[in-house]
């Protein structure tokens, strides 16, 4: 099975999903780190589950609803997201 380095693989109800969680600096901080993931989303043509709890959980889930699971477009996208400078949104002590 692939792996990519800081994102967990999880079992929800016979649906894997690679999920990956982050505190950023602030509220704003996080809607930006959405925005970053966003573009690389759209130029993937592949769309992740982006959640935002309290003002600054960030928790991103990637998986193909049309497999029911996971297929290699979820670990390019997570690769993909590794790439970005993450630093500049999260808090000095990565989740």
């Amino acid at each position: 099975m692939l792996e990519v380095p800081g994102w967990n693989m999880v079992d929800e109800g016979g649906t894997l999903k690679l999920n990956r969680s982050w505190k950023v600096k602030s509220f704003t901080k996080g809607l930006e780190l959405f925005q970053a993931v966003a573009d690389i989303a759209e130029a993937e043509g592949h769309h992740p589950d982006l959640h935002l709890t309290g003002w600054n959980n960030v928790k991103i889930e990637i998986w193909t609803h049309s497999a029911g699971g996971l297929t290699e477009n979820d670990y390019i996208l997570a690769s993909k997201i590794n790439g970005l400078d993450l630093q500049q949104f999260l808090t000095r002590k990565a989740a």
